[in-house]
């Protein structure tokens, strides 16, 4: 009788440890995103994935990989360089707390990229780049082959052009690669930064544009946000959810917080195996996108 009892109870732990390490089922998953894909980077499993490898504007997701390409340079961080615009016919007309001509380390413009997704310091560091702004959009095309992003493209440093695409399935692969680099996470992951400039001297302060990192109850080790009409809410984030580490790409989101929202129905999804409903603004909008696809691909095949 004792030797079953411990079967019995050998067998029930069996069974409370396979549920508990068990991936949950994707069909309960639901997403506002257009397009989405989850992996955990530990184990390279995939989770969940959502029109992959739809080519999409990525707005400034695309300063990921402007962040990747001043690093790989090796230039000095501490040196000031000016914030320019010039080369750039995205960013006429574009406002800016920040002034043209301003002086500020690189270091720091780097990080007001990443952090605040300031366009003007994301264009500054294309100018300041060795052979100039155009030599350094092809390094962003350069790096992001390399690393096997096969439908990703670019045209400028800033996501500002709807001309920056890619696919979920790609970005991912540019969070395996960005989290190699401290630098990145710590500044994709900072709350606040004052920049003081020069020429003239002036201080501003600037916040992260991805509320989350500032919630104690969430553990993120990298993060990007996005937004222009043309894609949507994008949110490209990794985060450690129990024992996994989660990549996260939510590209072409309706609203302004359903790509947050999004984060938040997979975590809990990771972690009780339910995903909750998105908003039906939100599912009215997919299904007016997938429908405005298919007309798209009706009228191409036609145009053929």
């Amino acid at each position: 009788m004792q030797y079953i009892s411990r079967l019995v109870l050998t067998l029930l732990m069996l069974v409370l440890s396979s549920s508990l390490f068990a991936s949950p089922d994707p069909a309960r998953l639901q997403l506002a995103s257009v397009n989405a894909m989850i992996v955990d980077l530990k184990t390279d499993e995939l989770l969940y994935q959502k029109n992959p490898d739809a080519v999409v504007p990525i707005a400034s997701v695309s300063k990921l990989m402007t962040a990747l390409v001043t690093l790989d340079a090796h230039l000095p961080m501490n040196e000031r360089i000016p914030i320019e615009v010039r080369d750039s016919v995205h960013m006429q007309n574009v406002i800016s707390r920040i002034r043209i001509g301003s002086e500020l380390p690189r270091e720091d413009v780097l990080h007001l990229a990443l952090m605040a997704s300031e366009n003007r310091a994301a264009t500054a560091l294309a100018h300041a780049y060795p052979g100039g702004y155009f030599a350094f959009v092809r390094a962003m095309n350069e790096k992001a082959q390399a690393l096997g992003m096969t439908s990703t493209r670019f045209v400028e440093p800033t996501g500002l052009s709807h001309f920056n695409v890619s696919t979920a399935r790609d970005l991912v692969r540019l969070i395996r690669a960005a989290r190699e680099y401290p630098a990145v996470r710590q500044m994709t992951t900072s709350s606040k930064m004052d920049a003081r400039f020069q020429r003239p001297r002036y201080i501003l302060a600037f916040y992260n544009t991805n509320r989350l990192v500032n919630r104690d109850n969430w553990n993120i080790l990298l993060s990007k946000t996005g937004y222009i009409d043309e894609a949507g809410r994008c949110l490209v984030m990794l985060s450690r959810i129990g024992n996994r580490d989660v990549a996260m790409v939510f590209l072409d989101s309706f609203g302004k917080r359903s790509h947050i929202g999004d984060a938040g129905r997979v975590r809990r999804w990771l972690e009780t195996g339910v995903g909750g409903e998105v908003p039906r603004s939100a599912a009215r909008y997919e299904r007016e996108k997938n429908r405005a696809g298919r007309s798209a691909t009706l009228l191409a095949d036609k145009s053929r």
